[in-house]
């Protein structure tokens, strides 16, 4: 199929071009291993936090949360990448293409309000130890993280109905390595105003107001823990909460990097790595900052694996 559109024909299909000047077999294990490593580690994650009743607290359902998000962001488009490198058939229907979208858009802005119940959950914990387990018992718990699920795909629906309204005629080759909104809109032969408005309003209203409450949630954290007397005790109370100031802080940087350069110094192949980043490698990277100096994690797996070989 020829990559330009001559007329004002709205295509049905899309090119997805990925890494098309990239040796295949090699791309396509590098991929799969990271794939089945980020399914594998966050299945695992799950499984313990179910099976050890020591972990059934809230910063741990929390965990198990991010770890659920981070399969089925990876998900949503390894599968599909593995698929066109492995075929060599880069072609996605228009349906595809922007279930993806609104799959990957739905999933990120859940990211941006679990990462933010996850920092009150730690305000919870350290500023206000002694009504913690009655502020985030399990009812409380269930509902956060039900708001947060489905306040993110119901957030995700304006911006993905305006983008499948669009007539797409300028191309169908999208130089990516999955259907998101910046490729997309630049092959569209609408008006894009109206959409790119309602991209920059609901992003600033969810990424901004997420940002300003977990910037607040670790402002209080800090100054409880600067009024901790002894030095044991301020590394003590900020190590239970290191581990997803960390994750915090990969996120938005690369959120930053991906969406808020100026267009002029936009690279496609700058994009295509930061989104190899953000979906391939965080998911991966994130189960190990949360386990990796957890001591009720590392206590959780030599009690599972005593008692297996026992």
């Amino acid at each position: 199929m020829s990559g330009i559109v001559p007329n004002r024909s709205c295509i049905s299909e899309f090119l997805i071009l990925g890494f098309y000047d990239s040796p295949k077999i090699p791309l396509f294990l590098l991929f799969l291993l990271m794939y089945l490593f980020t399914v594998l580690n966050n299945f695992l994650i799950i499984v313990l936090i179910y099976l050890e009743t020591n972990l059934h607290k809230p910063m741990y359902f929390f965990l198990c949360n991010m770890s659920i998000l981070d399969i089925l962001y990876t998900s949503v488009t390894a599968p599909n990448l593995l698929y066109i490198i492995l075929s060599e058939n880069n072609r996605i229907s228009f349906g595809a293409c922007i279930t993806q979208l609104f799959m990957f858009n739905s999933l990120g802005t859940v990211e941006y309000m679990l990462l933010t119940s996850m920092a009150y959950d730690r305000y919870q914990a350290i500023c206000n130890p002694l009504g913690y387990h009655r502020n985030l018992n399990e009812k409380s718990c269930l509902v956060l993280s039900g708001g947060t699920w489905l306040g993110g795909f119901i957030a995700s629906l304006p911006i993905n109905i305006s983008i499948g309204s669009l007539c797409y005629c300028l191309s169908n080759q999208i130089d990516h390595i999955y259907c998101d909104l910046t490729p997309l809109l630049k092959l569209a032969c609408d008006d894009t105003s109206p959409t790119n408005l309602l991209i920059f309003v609901e992003g600033n209203l969810i990424g901004l107001t997420c940002f300003i409450f977990t910037v607040t949630s670790y402002v209080f954290i800090i100054r409880a823990i600067l009024k901790v007397c002894n030095v044991k005790g301020r590394v003590k109370a900020f190590s239970t909460c290191a581990s997803h100031l960390t994750v915090v802080i990969l996120f938005y940087v690369l959120i930053a990097c991906m969406y808020m350069k100026p267009t002029s110094s936009n690279s496609l192949h700058e994009e295509k790595i930061l989104s190899v980043l953000f979906v391939n490698i965080i998911p991966i990277i994130n189960p190990v900052i949360y386990t990796l100096r957890n001591n009720d994690v590392k206590e959780a797996v030599k009690k599972i694996i005593h008692g297996a070989i026992i």
